[in-house]
């Protein structure tokens, strides 16, 4: 097949933040395009943009990208701290953080490359628009299993996390319902409960506890005593880790001071299950999934989804419209504003469809019995 002709002749690609299923698929989409229709060169700089920084890199070639559409993570690593903006040095046995955008910049233009593909969420898009004012060709590709970011119907790596959790709640209805007891799984979602939506959902949950509904704990504890009443001797709650009572606060785990996210949420399962056995007497388990989600083998639909993904983000790159992710809207692959994906987070509304059906069926976000 001949090459098609471009003025592309070499481009970079990095994954930053945290990891998930479908990364790999990206990278395997814009390396294998590239490489066979385009004869462009690809540099993959490592572990987000710490590689960039650091100029620690490797050339992509067919056979770094053969075998990986079935792996999740990431072959060429990531990094949620290496902000080249803020990025932590060590000087005199302590921590200081400098501005090394200006190292990141010349790494860029030491290896001629006409453009970047940055894979990665809302913080990892946040940095590329500041290389982006400062002068780099940047394209972006969604990416975090919260599904949190705007200007995309979903990202990759939310549905692969969606099917996990719901295989999670399923093992648990059979303990929940031996013991008769109340089994609580914490999800992941810190602001959005996308997430716990989904597979509360489809995994039974009778309650759903969602950062975007603060929840009343004695309402919560009304539903699984009314539940217990008509014979029902087990409930499973759903809550994502950034879930927080009435006029209360999120459950904090520990703060991770060189983090650009410095509170790190997690345990509010553990919080709901020692105030629903105190206040409505029922036996009560708590289960954090945790990393397990951002796991394992991408489902068959976040692989499609990655690699348009990542043929968008060439086809974008060769058009020359930096600034811009891939994005899928009304299941269409189109080009969106990188300033807007990142202005505001993609939160549930209320009427939501789903969200709205679970309601229909008796299924408390606990804010109502």
């Amino acid at each position: 097949m001949q090459k098609a002709k471009t003025w592309v002749k070499r481009i970079g690609i990095l994954t930053a933040g945290g990891d998930c299923p479908g990364l790999n698929v990206v990278i395997r989409a814009v390396t294998k395009a590239a490489l066979h229709s385009y004869n462009i060169e690809v540099i993959g700089f490592r572990d987000g943009y710490d590689g960039l920084v650091r100029n620690n890199f490797m050339t992509l070639e067919n056979r770094d990208v053969s075998g990986i559409l079935t792996l999740g993570g990431t072959i060429l690593g990531t990094s949620n701290t290496a902000d080249p903006y803020r990025y932590a040095v060590k000087k005199d046995g302590s921590v200081v953080i400098k501005n090394m955008s200006s190292e990141a910049i010349s790494n860029y233009r030491r290896h001629n490359l006409d453009a970047l593909i940055v894979i990665g969420g809302d913080g990892t898009l946040t940095v590329a628009s500041k290389l982006i004012k400062d002068g780099l060709n940047i394209v972006g590709v969604p990416k975090t299993i919260d599904n949190d970011l705007s200007e995309t119907q979903f990202t990759f790596g939310f549905e692969s996390a969606v099917v996990t959790a719901t295989e999670a709640i399923d093992k648990l209805h059979s303990t929940a319902q031996s013991h008769h007891r109340v089994m609580i799984v914490e999800l992941m979602g810190r602001y959005a409960g996308w997430i716990a939506l989904y597979a509360g959902v489809a995994g039974g949950g009778d309650v759903i506890l969602i950062p975007e509904i603060p929840y009343d704990i004695s309402k919560v504890c009304a539903k699984l005593v009314e539940r217990h009443r008509h014979g029902k001797r087990f409930s499973i709650v759903v809550v994502a880790e950034g879930a927080r009572p009435k006029g209360g606060k999120l459950t904090v785990s520990r703060i991770v001071k060189n983090s650009p996210e410095k509170i790190r949420l997690g345990g509010v399962a553990n919080r709901l299950a020692e105030d629903i056995e105190k206040m409505a007497n029922l036996e009560t388990r708590a289960t954090i999934l945790g990393h397990v989600q951002r796991g394992g083998t991408p489902t068959p639909f976040d692989r499609n989804l990655a690699t348009l993904f990542g043929s968008k983000a060439l086809e974008l790159v060769i058009d020359k419209k930096f600034g811009f992710m891939a994005a899928l809207k009304d299941g269409h692959m189109t080009a969106a504003s990188i300033k807007k994906a990142i202005a505001k987070l993609k939160l549930v509304p209320a009427d939501h469809p789903l969200l709205l059906a679970a309601r229909d069926m008796n299924i408390s976000f606990g804010d109502v019995i």
